[in-house]
C-alpha cells in the first residue's frame, strides 16, 4: 500500500480526507471539528440533504454530495429522518452560503456542528465520484481542524484499521432501545406534520430513533435571524393557501365515521432496524396503526402487540450479519399467514429468511433518481436509493417472484412471495423522488391487512 503524501496542509486547507488507499484529499472544514472513519459513498441527490444526513441507513459512512451546491438553503427542525444525524460526515464542492429559504432556522454548517458532524467544501467531487465508482467505496477518515494541522499518518492508519461494513452488524446501534406508538402522519405545507409526532410508552436512549421534535414551518421573516427556534405558520401567510382553514385533528373514530368507513384500523408492528420517520407517517397516513419495535425483539413481544401484519424497516451494515438474529424471527412472522412489507434491509432480511443470500456491491446506489422497472406491467418508477449491499437473483427460491428490477445495473429491487402475503422493495418509496410512483406499495401493504 502507497503512504500517504503529502503531509502538509496546502494553504487554507483546514479539513482532509485520508483513504486507505493512502490518497490525501484536502478542503476547508466546516461543521464540527475532529476525525471519523467510515466508508465513503457518492450520493447523486440535488435535494434532501438534511434527510440524507439523518437517515441511519448512513451509519458509518461518508456522504460524497454529487450536487455541488449543498446547505445553501440552510437546515430546519422538520427535513430529518431521525432523532439525530448518522452519517459521520460530507463532503462538498462549494462553500456552504447563508440560507436562503423562509424555512431555514439556522445555516447547514452550524447544523452539522451542534451534531458533532464533519464536513469538507472545496473539494473535486467529481473525481472523488469517479474514483470511487472506479475502485468501489473505500474506507476513510474524514477530519477538520480550524488550525489546519494533521496527523497524516495516524489518520492513514486508522483508516486502514477498520474493518469496513461487510460483516458488521449496525442495525442494533440505530434501533429504538423500547417498543413506542407512532402516531404523526405527512407533512404538508403551511401546516407541518398531520397529528402529532411519536410519543414514546417508554423511555429511549441516545441511540433510539425517536425524535418529538416541533413540527411546524417556519415564517419568513425570522430567516434574517435565523432563528432556532420554530414557530406556527398559519395558513394565511402562505401565498395561495389562506382560504384553507386550519386543520383538525380529529380522533381515529371521529376521523372514519366522518368518512363513513369502519372504527377498526389495522394494526402493524414494525421492527426498527434503523427506519426512516417518512415511512412510518407513510403507513399512517394508508391507514393503519403502528407500533415500533426495536431490531432485537423476539417473536413473542412481536405478536404480544397483535399485530395484523408485520413492516421490516430500513437499516445500515451487512444484512448477513444483522440477520443472524433477525431472520429466525421473520420466519416465525411468514409462518402466521399475516401480510409483511419490507423496504431496503427489510427487502434483503426478508430474501435471507426465505433462503436467499446478499452481496455486498461494488459501489452501492444512493440517489434519488434512480429508475427501477415493474415487471409485471413495465412501468418505470423514479425511485430513491440508499444501500450498499443487494440480494442475489440467482438464490431466490421457487416460491420468490422477482417484481422490479434497476434500469442502471439490472440488480433485483424487489420480490413477492407466491405462497404467502409477504413483499418487499430494495428502494425507498416514503422518499418520493417520482414524486409519487411507488406511494402505491403503502396502500397495498394496509389494504391486504383486512
Amino acid at each position: 500500500m502507497a503512504d500517504a503524501t503529502p503531509t502538509r496542509a496546502p494553504e487554507g486547507a483546514t479539513g482532509v480526507l485520508v483513504l486507505a488507499s493512502g490518497d490525501v484529499i484536502w478542503g476547508r472544514g466546516f461543521g464540527a471539528e475532529g476525525e471519523a472513519v467510515g466508508e465513503v459513498c457518492f450520493h447523486t441527490a440535488i435535494t434532501g440533504y438534511q434527510e440524507i444526513m439523518t437517515d441511519p441507513s448512513f451509519e458509518g459512512q461518508v456522504i460524497t454530495f454529487t450536487f455541488p451546491h449543498i446547505g445553501n438553503v440552510g437546515a430546519n427542525h422538520e427535513d430529518v429522518e431521525a432523532n439525530h444525524a448518522h452519517a459521520l460526515g460530507c463532503i462538498v464542492r462549494e462553500d456552504v452560503t447563508a440560507p436562503s429559504n423562509f424555512r431555514a432556522a439556522e445555516g447547514f454548517g452550524e447544523w452539522l456542528t451542534a451534531r458533532g458532524k464533519i464536513g469538507i467544501s472545496g473539494v473535486d467531487t467529481r473525481a472523488l465520484t469517479r474514483r470511487i465508482r472506479a475502485g468501489g467505496a473505500p474506507n476513510g477518515v474524514i477530519a477538520h481542524s480550524a488550525s489546519g494541522r494533521f496527523d497524516i499518518d495516524a489518520l492513514l492508519a486508522k483508516a486502514r484499521a477498520w474493518p469496513g461494513l461487510e460483516g458488521m452488524d449496525l442495525a442494533k446501534d440505530v434501533s429504538c432501545e423500547a417498543h413506542h406508538s407512532w402516531e404523526g402522519g405527512v407533512w404538508e405545507l403551511g401546516f407541518g406534520y398531520e397529528g402529532s409526532e411519536p410519543r414514546p410508552s417508554t423511555s429511549l436512549g441516545t441511540s433510539g430513533s425517536l425524535s418529538a421534535g416541533p413540527s411546524s414551518s417556519l415564517v419568513p421573516s425570522e430567516v434574517e435571524g435565523r432563528s432556532s427556534q420554530p414557530s406556527t405558520l398559519v395558513p394565511s401567510e402562505v401565498e395561495g393557501r389562506g382560504s384553507k382553514p386550519t386543520p383538525l385533528v380529529l380522533s381515529e373514530v371521529e376521523g372514519r365515521a366522518a368518512l363513513g368507513a369502519e372504527t377498526r384500523t389495522p394494526h402493524i408492528v414494525a421492527i426498527d432496524y434503523g427506519s426512516k420517520y417518512n415511512i412510518f407517517r407513510n403507513l399512517v397516513k394508508a391507514g393503519a396503526q403502528v407500533t415500533v419495535l426495536p431490531a432485537t425483539a423476539t417473536f413473542d413481544e412481536v405478536m404480544a402487540h397483535n399485530p395484523d401484519g408485520f413492516f421490516l424497516s430500513n437499516g445500515p451494515g451487512d444484512p448477513a450479519a444483522t440477520g443472524e438474529y433477525a431472520v429466525p424471527v421473520i420466519r416465525q412472522m411468514l409462518e402466521t399467514g399475516k401480510p409483511l412489507f419490507g423496504i431496503c434491509l427489510g427487502h434483503q432480511l426478508l430474501a435471507l429468511a426465505i433462503g436467499a443470500k446478499t452481496t455486498k456491491m461494488f459501489q452501492g446506489h444512493r440517489g434519488a433518481n434512480h429508475p427501477v422497472k415493474r415487471l409485471e406491467d413495465g412501468r418505470v418508477e423514479i425511485t430513491s436509493m440508499n444501500h450498499g449491499f443487494a440480494v442475489e437473483r440467482g438464490t431466490l427460491p421457487e416460491n420468490a417472484r422477482e417484481t422490479h428490477v434497476s434500469l442502471f445495473d439490472n440488480s433485483n429491487c424487489g420480490i413477492e412471495l407466491t405462497d404467502r402475503p409477504a413483499f418487499s422493495v430494495q428502494y425507498h418509496p416514503e422518499a418520493s423522488p417520482g414524486p409519487m410512483d411507488s406511494m402505491y406499495l403503502f396502500k397495498k401493504f394496509v389494504e391486504g391487512l383486512s
